[in-house]
């Protein structure tokens, strides 16, 4: 929609205030390219020298003045509506940006009192621009309100929807690059305004920065007519403005008209939803801001076009050291920001320029929603011991240990109901993950339309996963961890790795936000990983990967935990800590098909307090040395250990078996690599010094080599697990496929106890014969045997479950 139907004279923007307006975004620009390119000499003081420019050239200036003009225009708004408003950058590397308004503001120099406001405070805020020991050239987390990095693209809309959920005063001002939207998470982004509820949520007005290029390509949304990216825009479910040309005058007007109809639309759908209860899906207003890449930078350099071209994506003039007439084009372009009109002789920026800013928390870099620690509030939670599952005795049948969790998130959810700070997220799986009671007490969020045979829609709720996007889930979640909420994602195990590079991103804000004293802590980020490889029968090979363990294992020690409950009662008591913890990446991971259950809740919570133990009811080595340990993590890998006890101790009753159960995988790395980190000698203790280690763990077996790599008994563990094998089939040959499975457990045992003698030799062969029995058994009968599906914990081991000869 065009922005020029008002009367000529009818202005929005007084000469003054345009004037004025226009001396901001100069002041932004040139702190910008001082950014990039200026050692010293921050003012100009004396003609520009070789030595006043950095070394070596790094940044983007492509971006960077159209969002300099954004957020002048932003400051008005925001002063002229009292918007409670945050700025997300989109665009990469739109550092140079987002750190010179935040100066302009007075923000980053009550955070950094040594970037002073005055030129020796300027002269360092360039220098540790993209410099060894300074700052980085995106909206990391060193600058002052940002809460999205923009180091990967494609996650800013993600990021700016999850902040505004439950926030219905926030207003996110959201800067799409014209890059960006090419990816397939901004392109799906778009459509999360069918999940907003203008009633209770906040509003985003995304801005489209469309100035045509990436590094040295055009981009899509540039070279399609107006009329098709408007019915692009429009068929997504927004009322596109469009705010196009590059005389800064006539767009200083069009962007002030253009923003106040905007921000009174907003106004509108809001006041009708939360007035006049119309909670029907209205049509947001968002912007089309198409301006030149580089924008002011220099026009021609070395006789090609830079301006407006891909030319001017990052340092237009990158080597003024072997290209002396480039020196000479550099202080040419920072005099066309004329500083002397903008700063006084101190260096400070004038007082009738600084007046254009925000005050206080009203200014986008010092909004508290930006720093969402700052208002985090615990959540309201249950005793989890309420919802324990009965467990009478080692072993018996449970529903599912996701499902018995069910109840408890249910009514985490209803305690903070009115607190509105806690949600589920998922894609299209809290059902199917075995999160049914969540639907007693809340809907999922949804303002699409809806038939009559839906359920669980409603424009308000506590759940959002009826979006199938992983990618969505995972950046709403994130942005609404990151204003200062609580939230939980559930997801099949296989398809997490859809966002691995997100987790990635979001380890490291919080690896570097937890370095800065000004950063508030955050809620956790809480994965529940439910459908996994060891119960994906009827989907087969493609939904078997548990390597998103691995993954996580990388990142840094101080943000990271993995938790693996071997039953609902260790769940429950896992799942509490998760959510009361802050600033880590919590991982755990569980099943929802009906599974043994070992540990009465009393004996859970001493056990997942530890995070590791042995469990003297299913061991027979109580004042000896064991000849064996008989390790697991995991609740499948649990069962199959077990079991493969069992029948050690049915035909092999003079061996001695200690078994050890891991909840919390980083207890086996050393403690001077994991804070959570077993001691040596706790290590040696429990594994001893010597014996053989049979080793049955969720995911690859190669993790469990990693992580104890150090320790004494190394080379004596010998670990099984998932070893890429699989195909639909039953739940155990799952197991056997990848020799998981009880029987070879005990096979493994043999092979490294020697004076098992004939007994072993004999049992061996019984378990090779059980094996092909057990194959022939599904390939007729579709099922595992009904001694497998029907086995029990032994009240007696030593005496019960032995093998049936042939």
């Amino acid at each position: 929609m065009k922005t020029n139907e008002k009367h000529a004279t009818d202005k929005t923007l007084s000469p003054e205030l345009l004037t004025k307006i226009d001396a901001y975004w100069r002041a932004a620009n040139y702190l910008s390219v001082g950014q990039i390119y200026l050692y010293d000499n921050p003012l100009l003081k004396r003609p520009l020298e070789l030595t006043d420019v950095k070394q070596m050239l790094l940044g983007h200036w492509g971006t960077t003045p159209g969002q300099n003009f954004i957020y002048a225009h932003l400051n008005r708004v925001i002063k002229k509506y009292d918007l409670n408003m945050i700025y997300v950058s989109g665009p990469g590397h739109g550092g140079p940006a987002v750190v010179g308004n935040t100066y302009l503001e007075g923000t980053y120099s009550e955070i950094y009192p040594d970037i002073s406001q005055d030129a020796a405070g300027l002269r360092k805020l360039f220098i540790q621009f993209s410099f060894p020991g300074g700052i980085p050239s995106h909206a990391s987390p060193e600058c002052p309100g940002s809460i999205h990095e923009g180091g990967e693209l494609g996650y800013s809309l993600s990021h700016s929807f999850g902040a505004v959920f439950d926030n219905p005063d926030l207003v996110v001002a959201c800067v799409v690059g014209d890059g960006e939207a090419e990816t397939g998470p901004l392109a799906t982004a778009w459509h999360s305004n069918k999940f907003l509820n203008p009633a209770s949520d906040g509003a985003v007005l995304p801005i489209l920065h469309l100035n045509g290029y990436k590094i040295s390509n055009p981009t899509v949304l540039a070279r399609i007519t107006r009329e098709e990216l408007e019915q692009l825009l429009r068929g997504y479910g927004w009322t596109p403005y469009f705010v196009e040309g590059h005389e800064p005058a006539l767009m200083h007007e069009a962007m002030a008209e253009t923003l106040d109809i905007a921000i009174e639309q907003i106004r509108k759908i809001q006041n009708d939803a939360r007035v006049n209860g119309n909670l029907t899906r209205p049509r947001w207003p968002m912007i089309v801001f198409n301006s030149p890449k580089g924008w002011t930078g220099p026009k021609i350099v070395d006789g090609l076009q830079v301006e407006g071209t891909f030319r001017a994506h990052q340092v237009p003039l990158s080597d003024p050291a072997t290209h002396p007439e480039h020196l000479q084009l550099l202080e040419d372009w920072l005099k066309s920001y004329r500083p002397e009109e903008l700063f006084d002789e101190r260096g400070r920026l004038k007082p009738e320029l600084a007046e254009l800013a925000p005050k206080g928390e009203r200014r986008m870099s010092a909004n508290p929603h930006a720093n969402g620690g700052a208002l985090l509030r615990d959540l309201r939670m249950p005793d989890f011991r309420d919802y324990a599952e009965d467990v009478p005795a080692p072993g018996v049948c449970g529903i599912g240990d996701v499902h018995v969790l069910g109840p408890f998130l249910r009514d985490v959810a209803k305690l903070n109901s009115t607190q509105r700070n806690f949600r589920v997220f998922g894609p299209d799986e809290t059902l199917s993950n075995g999160l049914e009671a969540l639907f007693e007490v809340t809907n999922r969020q949804w303002n699409a339309a809806t038939v009559p045979n839906d359920e669980f829609l409603a424009p308000a709720g506590r759940v959002l996963d009826s979006m199938l996007s992983e990618h969505q889930c995972e950046g709403w979640l994130e942005g609404y961890l990151l204003t200062g909420r609580h939230g939980l994602f559930n997801c099949y195990e296989a398809f997490i790795h859809i966002v691995d590079s997100m987790f990635n991103q979001h380890a490291k804000w919080l690896k570097v936000t937890a370095g800065l004293p000004w950063r508030r802590k955050i809620a956790s980020l809480n994965y529940l990983l439910a459908s996994h490889v060891w119960r994906q029968d009827h989907n087969g090979f493609t939904h078997q990967d548990p390597g998103f363990i691995d993954h996580v294992v990388n990142k840094k020690a101080g943000v990271v935990r993995v938790y693996l409950p071997p039953d609902a009662n260790c769940l429950l008591s896992v799942m509490d800590h998760c959510l009361r913890s802050r600033h880590y990446v919590n991982l755990v991971i569980a099943g929802k098909h009906p599974a043994p259950q070992w540990l009465t809740m009393d004996a859970a919570v001493k056990h997942c307090t530890a995070g590791i133990g042995i469990w003297p009811w299913a061991s027979n080595d109580q004042g000896v040395a064991p000849d064996v340990v008989m390790a697991c993590c995991g609740d499948v890998p649990t069962l199959e250990t077990l079991a493969a006890v069992s029948l050690l101790r049915a035909h092999l009753p003079a061996l001695k078996i200690r078994v050890v159960n891991v909840v919390d995988l980083m207890k086996l790395q050393p403690q001077t690599e994991h804070p959570h980190g077993l001691s040596d000698m706790d290590f040696d203790e429990l594994f001893t010094k010597d014996k053989p280690v049979i080793f049955a763990f969720h995911a690859y077996p190669w993790l469990i080599h990693r992580l104890t790599y150090r320790r004494t008994n190394h080379a004596n563990i010998h670990v099984r697990g998932y070893k890429e094998e699989g195909t639909i089939t039953t739940p155990f040959d799952m197991t056997v496929l990848n020799e998981l499975d009880r029987f070879h457990l005990v096979m493994d045992t043999i092979d490294r106890l020697p004076q098992t003698g004939d007994k072993g030799i004999y049992l061996k062969q019984q378990l090779k014969d059980k094996l092909i029995e057990h194959k022939q058994y599904i390939d007729k009968n579709g099922q595992d045997l009904p001694e497998i599906r029907n086995w029990e914990w032994p009240k007696s081991p030593a005496a019960e479950h032995a093998v049936e000869p042939h």
